[in-house]
């Protein structure tokens, strides 16, 4: 849920990032931390297994351009995708504005897209949160991968049931559609406000 400051002049949105384990979320993550400016975003806490799993969540704040005079930050988060942190995801999960979803292009990995999928539905319901209500983007990550799924065999998996969801295809070792997918939400995110605030006018 954004918060809103008034004494401040500040908007805060909580952004997270989830799906597939080792899908490349963190490398979102940190690829977005290495690209902005020292002044633009906060440290990058993370906090990881041996064998370099996230454990909890990374945690970035990103400072944006300012909407009608107040200014916006932008709270970014990952959860763990292994099945046995499901609490810690669910919490992580819960107040949300909104969320990118990570499937591996892998071929092997396509049924664990699919469990990572149903399963974000599950603790989505648990908080009480329809996926509808959510601005939510599909990243589709790992496309330099030779035998990576065609876009259209994805879809089929994630847009079938939801054809409005934006698709996002990346590749986040290498940097290529990390920014795309962070601008695409962020944009539903300040929209989706806007929409639901009357306190602050449409500025985009």
């Amino acid at each position: 849920m954004a918060i809103l400051n008034d004494e401040s002049r500040e908007i805060t949105f909580k952004l997270v990032y989830t799906g597939t384990p080792m899908a490349g979320k963190t490398s979102n993550l940190s690829w977005i931390h290495q690209r902005l400016d020292n002044s633009a975003r906060s440290d990058l806490i993370t906090l990881a297994t041996m064998s370099d799993r996230t454990l909890f969540f990374d945690f970035l704040a990103v400072e944006s351009v300012l909407i009608n005079g107040y200014r916006s930050r932008f709270q970014l988060y990952t959860v763990p995708g292994q099945a046995n942190y499901n609490a810690t995801r669910q919490i992580v999960l819960r107040g949300a504005d909104g969320l990118v979803f990570v499937a591996d292009s892998d071929p092997r990995r396509a049924p664990d897209n699919l469990s990572a999928w149903h399963a974000l539905h599950q603790h989505l319901a648990a908080n009480r949160t329809h996926p509808d209500s959510l601005p939510i983007v599909l990243q589709y990550n790992k496309r330099d991968l030779p035998n990576a799924l065609p876009r259209e065999v994805m879809d089929q998996s994630f847009r079938s049931s939801a054809p409005h969801l934006t698709v996002c295809e990346a590749s986040a070792t290498s940097g290529t559609g990390v920014f795309n997918t962070l601008n695409s939400l962020a944009r539903l995110v300040v929209s989706r406000f806007h929409s639901l605030h009357t306190r602050v006018p449409a500025a985009l």
